[in-house]
């Protein structure tokens, strides 16, 4: 017999009350899981979580009132969230995972054995993810090691040219902004200078450069 202190308790959200209904039904058969609430908005979803704690919510995305985005960080602050709903945009899986999802599973890609071992992966503090959302969660953080990894490599390349040039931390500032499309006098409006100071310090940055025109140095600074 599974006592109190290991019951998982559950906050089922969603607007559609056959959904809910269903859910309800499928944990009841369950000693180690016990339904606290329901909700049909995110709005009383929030409210519950707050009031009720429960180990684990039942978070749909697709409700009146407040969608499930829009709550979950809320939510998120009183219950661990399983994402469960029908929307399978790899947009709304990266952002729901970002804020704090444990778990998401799509409608129709699970069944209730699934469901069950879900709960109690997200209540013991660790994720469950549907073959599609694990795809997304894969995808993002390649991609985000990737853009890591670019702003690494132009820093690099920023940091080499600083050395090879000899430029001041004041003529890397101009020339960036050179290499924006800057006039003199913006520049100038930019760092707070006079625009002869601007115009010294291009000439400076032309003779480190070994270029004769703003064009030449932008090209040659792009390019290391």
């Amino acid at each position: 017999m599974v006592t109190d202190a290991a019951v998982i308790g559950v906050l089922i959200v969603d607007d559609n009350p056959v959904v809910r209904a269903a859910l309800k039904g499928f944990l009841a058969c369950s000693d180690d899981v016990r339904v606290l609430a329901e909700a049909g908005d995110g709005r009383e979803a929030v409210s519950l979580a707050r009031r009720l704690a429960p180990t684990v919510t039942l978070l749909d995305h697709r409700m009146p009132i407040a969608d499930g985005l829009s709550v979950i960080d809320a939510i998120a602050q009183y219950s661990a969230v399983l994402v469960l709903t029908s929307d399978d945009d790899r947009h709304l899986i990266a952002a729901m995972l970002y804020r704090g999802a444990r778990g998401y599973l799509v409608h129709g890609e699970f069944d209730p054995p699934e469901l069950l071992r879900a709960i109690r992966e997200v209540a013991a503090g660790r994720g469950w993810l549907s073959p599609l959302a694990a795809a997304v969660a894969a995808s993002t953080l390649r991609e985000q090691r990737a853009r890591e990894r670019t702003r690494h490599q132009v820093a690099q390349r920023e940091h080499l040219a600083r050395t090879r040039f000899h430029l001041t931390d004041r003529e890397e500032e101009v020339l960036s902004l050179l290499c924006q499309g800057l006039s003199n006098a913006a520049i100038a409006r930019r760092l707070v200078l006079t625009e002869k100071t601007v115009k010294n310090h291009l000439n400076h940055i032309f003779a480190k450069l070994q270029v004769s025109s703003r064009t030449e140095a932008v090209v040659r600074w792009k390019a290391h």
